[in-house]
């Protein structure tokens, strides 16, 4: 079964990255919830998309700030899996702060069997690795980045002991599907927000797609 993941929770109904979009995205039927996780100054997994807090003109990074010291809005890690259901579904955490990772895996508690960390650094998807063996880990990239050979890439993946491959969804080809599938690892096509683009996406074999627009992503997966 493709997973079907909410990005940043629904967020064409609400704020990003709140959790009235995280429940919202599960009331839709969303099978993968997905975020971004940071660590605030006293060591806490908190979600935000681009890691500062505001509070009227003033701008902080979250890293700098206390958890009691956020704005209300931005939710624990812990706060979503306390969400009814958020434990049962996959969920995807770009790890913006890799500090955070110890924080994030003792959030997730036996949920973890269930967590997958995203990062674009292969060097930091191995420590990962090497910090817990039921963590799913993604190679969050880009085509362009994947050398001169991209259907070598995903062996590499292998070699560090990630399980996933996460691309734009215009930059998968049925070939690279097909070659992260023979090396065992899983494709990831982001930015999945028309009904046809999941459709193309599932032909090929891809394996999670993340979109924006839940209701549609949803409708989609069903019928493809």
């Amino acid at each position: 079964m493709v997973i079907g993941f909410a990005h940043r929770g629904a967020r064409a109904q609400h704020p990003d990255n709140t959790l009235p979009a995280f429940v919202a995205a599960l009331a839709l039927g969303a099978t993968g919830l997905e975020s971004d996780a940071w660590l605030t100054a006293d060591g806490v997994a908190v979600l935000d998309h681009d890691g500062v807090a505001r509070r009227g003109l003033r701008r902080r990074a979250i890293r700098t700030v206390l958890r009691a010291d956020l704005p209300r809005h931005i939710p624990e890690l812990a706060d979503l899996y306390a969400i009814p259901g958020a434990a049962d579904v996959e969920v995807s955490l770009d790890v913006k702060d890799p500090a955070a990772v110890p924080a994030i895996l003792e959030a997730a508690g036996s949920a973890r069997r269930r967590l997958w960390l995203c990062g674009g650094d292969l060097s930091a998807l191995a420590a990962w690795r090497g910090a817990d063996a039921d963590v799913r880990l993604v190679h969050s990239s880009a085509l362009r980045r994947l050398g001169p050979d991209p259907l070598a890439h995903p062996a590499r993946l292998g070699d560090v002991g990630a399980d996933a491959l996460n691309l734009r969804q215009g930059e998968w080809t049925p070939e690279l599907v097909e070659a992260c599938h023979a090396a065992g690892i899983q494709a990831f096509g982001w930015d999945a927000q028309q009904a046809e683009t999941i459709d193309r996406l599932v032909a090929m074999g891809i394996d999670a797609v993340y979109s924006d627009h839940v209701e549609m992503m949803v409708a989609a997966l069903r019928t493809a």
